[in-house]
């Protein structure tokens, strides 16, 4: 099984986004579904409500999730009106679950003209702080629902916690964005790219009359991000609020994918067939090429009258100087006197600065400094869980994506042991464990 994990990930967005295409891609991609059917056991949705199949848009084999909103969330409460699941009046949040005519077409079937719950946010906020998710996965998904809440309240004049979803669209959201924060925290990217996100002209219908496109809420995430939109030259809405703070949380740079490997990609499925395009949404796991050879600088001193005690701390300032890295090793000089060989590397822009803290920081009276040139494997973090808590492991790849090495993060490890009295060999070959354990 390849290992995704750690990888950067590219979105294509040339058909808008909107939650259930994100999750459709990550499946798609190869995110286990037992990790999203997790979450939405720990938070009372269900797995039981998400639903995929693979389909076919336009030439493209993607997969296709939709989400069952028969069954009311438990702690709602019935609020008697006739309008459609995408009202926004007096605060009324709206996700992909509306009922005007956008590019992704989640058609319910629900009787509008019944009494159905609604959900205020400081409820759906409530659920997720007080449910058993893990950390990250519950921080990513606050995150993205907070965008899609104080977009709301500023658009509707109302406050963050009165930010209110209908039924279809609570349960909707809940399922796409937690969904899609337990597949990100399991592929823990190194970073997250999208050059530009399609988000469709013209206007759309609900409740209270015609707005423009793009949807007010989806524009209004983008704009505090400053992602890069694009028309994409259809008239619907093709970006929904809860694709656009899926964007918002995830993207670290709105820029083209960069330079590497491509180790797998994903294909999430929108409902609404264009006619010049297919409705998907693309991920892409990239391993970013290895780093070619750079030039550093060598800066060295043999010392041989400084106690050791003093080079720790000398290391410490070279490398706050700027240094890549930094030693000493002991050695014997002239007449057998036991002395100290001191190095750091140092790029050009850092040179003088780590030059100047070894003539402040040891005893030498003179450096000596070289070119040298240093090749690097990409390199990327992965966060397990273990019994002693959760330990970064630092993953290296080759220019193909293969792994060469991987190692726990030493800092974790000696909290960790420090934390729970375990000794530190024991909380290295735990974490070494449960890497190996993911990735099968």
């Amino acid at each position: 099984m390849t290992d995704l994990r750690g990888l950067h990930l590219h979105l294509d967005c040339a058909s808008g986004i909107a939650g259930d295409m994100t999750l459709g891609a990550l499946f798609d991609l190869g995110v286990p579904r037992a990790v999203v059917d997790d979450a939405l056991d720990r938070i009372g949705a269900g797995k039981e409500r998400l639903r995929m199949r693979r389909v076919v848009k336009a030439g493209i084999a993607a997969v296709d999730v939709q989400v069952d909103t028969g069954e009311p969330l438990a702690g709602g409460h019935t609020h008697d009106h006739s309008h459609g699941h995408g009202e926004i009046g007096q605060g009324q949040g709206h996700g992909h679950g509306e009922d005007h005519d956008h590019g992704h077409d989640h058609d319910h079937g629900h009787d509008h003209g019944r009494g159905h719950h609604h959900h205020h946010y400081a409820e759906i906020r409530a659920r997720l702080t007080g449910s058993t998710l893990p950390d990250d996965v519950r921080a990513r998904a606050l995150d993205m629902f907070d965008r899609v809440a104080r977009a709301e309240a500023k658009l509707h004049g109302t406050t963050v916690d009165q930010v209110a979803f209908h039924e279809v669209g609570a349960i909707d959201s809940i399922v796409d964005i937690v969904g899609t924060a337990a597949a990100l925290a399991w592929l823990a990217p190194a970073g997250v790219t999208c050059a530009e996100v399609a988000m469709g002209y013209g206007t759309l219908r609900c409740a209270h009359g015609v707005l423009p496109v793009p949807a007010p809420a989806a524009l209004e995430i983008l704009r505090e991000v400053g992602g890069v939109m694009t028309s994409g030259g259809v008239p619907k809405e093709m970006t929904t609020p809860t694709g656009a703070a899926i964007l918002a949380h995830a993207v670290t740079a709105w820029t083209p994918a960069p330079a590497g490997a491509a180790i797998a990609t994903g294909w999430g499925a929108g409902d609404f067939d264009f006619a010049d395009r297919a409705n998907v949404v693309r991920v892409t796991a990239i391993a970013p090429r290895a780093a070619a050879a750079t030039a550093l600088w060598r800066v060295e001193a043999n010392i041989d009258d400084m106690s050791p005690e003093l080079a720790a701390h000398a290391i410490d300032a070279v490398l706050a100087a700027g240094a890549v890295d930094a030693w000493w090793t002991p050695v014997t000089m002239k007449k057998g006197r036991p002395a100290l060989w001191f190095g750091a590397l140092a790029p050009e822009v850092a040179r003088a600065a780590v030059v100047a803290a070894i003539l402040r920081e040891t005893t030498t009276i003179g450096v000596r400094f070289d070119r040298v040139e240093r090749t690097a494997l990409a390199r990327a973090q992965v966060v397990v869980a273990t019994e002693y808590g959760p330990i970064a492991i630092k993953v290296a790849r080759d220019d193909h994506g293969a792994i060469v090495n991987a190692a726990p993060e030493h800092d974790d490890c000696a909290a960790a042991a420090a934390r729970t009295g375990a000794p530190l060999k024991d909380v290295y070959a735990a974490a070494i464990a449960a890497w190996r354990a993911a990735r099968t």
